[in-house]
């Protein structure tokens, strides 16, 4: 039993530490002048064009690459870390590119919940022009919509008071 529960810890931990790893990379570089240089075409995009490759999935390849690295490379608990960082990556994917941007074959809007939460909160992020003044940075956590949409009106960056997922995002 235990020699299961060492890994299984190292991995969730490592989940964890990508969340805030990646909060911190898409708030200050992606968000940032060194960063806003691929993250912009994310932006760029109107709510049913996000099917091509963008400039953007660059950062996915990024850590793809280190986790591939952890896994030819190390073994023991690095590379536990790896499995941890693919899962992350697992995740990502499922939450950003299928359920909230729909780039792959999968067309679910969540009604309730954890998923729902998650979907209003990125759409909220794409509800401003520009790199200034988003909210939401993370991908797992989602702060609650309500939230969210006062601090855009409070900074003023709001740019279409009836985006979906401000339409929708007191019914949670």
């Amino acid at each position: 039993m235990s020699g299961w529960l060492a890994p299984l810890g190292i991995v969730v931990a490592t989940v964890a530490v990508m969340e805030l790893t990646a909060y911190s990379v898409h708030r200050w570089i992606m968000h940032g002048p060194l960063g806003w240089g691929w993250h912009k075409s994310h932006h760029d995009h109107t709510d049913d064009d996000h099917s091509g490759f963008e400039k953007n999935d660059l950062y996915g390849i990024v850590f793809a690459v280190i986790a591939a690295g952890l896994f030819a490379f190390s073994d023991g608990w690095l590379w536990w870390v790896a499995v941890g960082m693919t899962c992350y990556g697992i995740i990502y994917l499922f939450l950003h590119d299928c359920l909230v941007h729909q780039r792959w074959p999968f067309r679910h809007i969540p009604r309730k919940g954890y998923l729902r939460r998650v979907y209003q909160a990125h759409r909220l992020h794409h509800a401003v022009e520009g790199r200034d003044g988003c909210v939401s940075f993370g991908f797992i956590y989602a702060p609650r919509p309500d939230r969210l949409k006062q601090q855009l009106r409070e900074a003023g960056t709001l740019k279409r008071e009836s985006a979906p997922a401000d339409r929708s995002a007191d019914r949670t």
